[in-house]
């Protein structure tokens, strides 16, 4: 048993082991099914806030735009599931059966181009992850090449999530408008909508993740973690090592991006469907406090703190739906004023140094304990020896000897 948790923590892999554990056992054996599509569906912003470590905590770019490649990964999958709904036979009634229900209503006749690849499952799943990682090279290598970055890269982030917001509602034709994708009900013939279904898609989405956390460790262990930190703290130092900062920068823009996607694709199929309102600026900032309340600095914590947030945000609505957006205020300023570095801040700067403390004074005692038996022989040795006057020897209970 001690050698295992010596290599957990060698390894580094013990919260991640506790992660498991909580998501896998004890979640679905303690809440009903609809709690748990909620904790599933707060699970795909947890991808959002894994990649911001990756870019924020250790590349040391904000980007305030996450939410455009949740919502591209989502629409993706959207696109995929209502084709599928949108047969000949289920929409018989349409001037143009086996489109779309909003593309009729706008008057299109036939099915656009761009949405002829999302008939097929696996090149939609290629596409899950390769159109937001396309944008966001597009982004990434046009402002970084020309070395943009800190408060102007968050701003331009922010401006593109409001331009492909303003895209999407107005080519409603095309998109379904403000209203998004609706009535996505089954995957291959598969009803996502059986208790089953949603046990069974909560797992994939708690597999995905871990997956995409141990990806994302393997990264931070290797050279690029190390000179993605090395940029962070002095970047001029590391371009004048001959490295290509604007490079490395790019990969971990692209790497959230497509871990984002998975996010909104897995939000689509738990969720049913797919709007504009998770694209824009403000689910985008709300997925930055996802990140800072966990630590942007532990994939772990990022975790922990979309879960919180999500949790408090359901929690406050149903109990004070008059207040909650000032508790869910009070939660964001009082986490971040007292713990800056997040929750994962908070249990490194102060619970491991108390539980290090209390297990050093645990063995400190027990020695103690131990010499003075060697001292008084003659004493039981399931209790504390006594000297002769009844007293506790020297040593023990924080006295000196």
């Amino acid at each position: 048993m001690n050698a295992l948790m010596n290599g957990l923590k060698r390894s580094g892999l013990g919260p991640l082991l506790l992660l498991s554990i909580l998501l896998v056992v004890v979640l679905p054996l303690s809440l009903d099914i609809f709690r748990l599509n909620l904790v599933g569906k707060y699970l795909t912003y947890a991808f959002v806030a894994v990649g911001l470590v990756m870019v924020w905590g250790y590349g040391g770019v904000l980007s305030l735009g996450q939410g455009v490649f949740f919502g591209l990964g989502g629409y993706a999958m959207a696109m995929f599931l209502k084709l599928e709904a949108s047969d000949p036979i289920t929409t018989r009634i349409q001037s143009t059966p086996g489109i779309p229900d909003f593309m009729d209503w706008n008057q299109i006749t036939e099915l656009p181009t761009f949405w002829l690849p999302f008939k097929s499952l696996p090149l939609t799943l290629i596409l899950v992850i390769a159109v937001p990682m396309l944008l966001a090279w597009v982004i990434s290598y046009a402002m970084f090449k020309r070395r943009v970055g800190g408060v102007y890269f968050a701003i331009i982030t922010q401006a593109v999530s409001l331009i492909v917001t303003v895209l999407i509602i107005g080519q409603q034709g095309y998109t379904g408008g403000v209203n998004g994708m609706t009535d996505l009900k089954t995957v291959l013939g598969w009803d996502t909508r059986t208790d089953q279904a949603k046990y069974i898609l909560y797992f994939l989405c708690v597999g995905l993740l871990i997956a995409s956390i141990l990806l994302c460790r393997w990264v931070q262990k290797s050279k690029c973690g190390t000179l993605l930190l090395a940029m962070r703290d002095k970047e001029d130092r590391v371009r004048f090592s001959g490295y290509d900062v604007a490079d490395f920068k790019i990969f971990t823009f692209c790497l959230a991006a497509g871990l984002s996607g998975i996010g909104g694709a897995l939000f689509a199929l738990q969720v049913g469907f797919m709007s504009p309102s998770f694209v824009g600026i403000v689910p985008s900032i709300e997925m930055v406090i996802y990140a800072a309340v966990g630590g942007r600095m532990s994939l772990v914590g990022a975790v922990y703190g979309a879960l919180l947030v999500n949790a408090g945000k359901t929690l406050f609505s149903e109990s004070f739906p008059d207040l909650w957006l000032f508790l869910m205020a009070a939660l964001f300023i009082g986490v971040t004023m007292a713990f800056p570095m997040g929750l994962a801040g908070l249990v490194e700067d102060k619970i491991k140094p108390w539980w290090a403390r209390r297990q050093l004074d645990r063995r400190t005692n027990a020695e103690r304990i131990a010499a003075a038996h060697a001292a008084y022989p003659d004493q039981p040795a399931t209790k504390p020896p006594k000297d002769h006057d009844g007293k506790l020897p020297p040593g023990l209970n924080g006295q000196q000897a």
